[in-house]
């Protein structure tokens, strides 16, 4: 939970830009190790803490929970478990209830930040910020 702590302390400063936070412990303490209680547990002491995230987003915040890739720890292998990931993205100006499909790539996701932070970036990828702005 510390990296949680950390991100809600830099949403509590005053700054702008992109906070990225890299909540390791799913990969490399439960996912690669198969501990399926310990990933459980932490699962839910995460979701217990999105509200606490949401509640320190200001009006032009956007929140985007992902993963980098598939770490099953109920598979027989140690190993990164499936190509597809979750994408889960809140904020005041985000569209509720949006499906924004099956991504090509994960590289979708930098091309939207950037779309959303107006930075001009010739990078891989599809942005799909027009579809989940309201």
């Amino acid at each position: 939970m510390d990296g949680v702590d950390k991100t809600i302390d830099y949403l509590k400063d005053d700054s702008k830009g992109l906070i990225f936070t890299n909540l390791v412990d799913f990969d490399m303490v439960y996912g690669h190790r198969n501990d399926v209680e310990g990933y459980a547990k932490a699962l839910k002491e995460f979701d217990a803490r999105i509200p606490e995230l949401i509640n320190n987003l200001r009006d032009d915040d956007v929140l985007i929970i992902t993963a980098d890739h598939g770490c099953d720890p109920t598979t027989p292998s140690t190993d990164h478990s499936r190509e597809y990931i979750p994408i889960f993205v809140y904020g005041k100006a985000i569209k509720q209830n949006v499906n924004i499909g099956t991504r090509k790539s994960f590289a979708d996701i930098g091309k939207t930040i950037a779309d959303l932070l107006n930075v001009k970036a010739d990078i891989a990828g599809e942005s799909f910020a027009k579809e989940i702005l309201k």
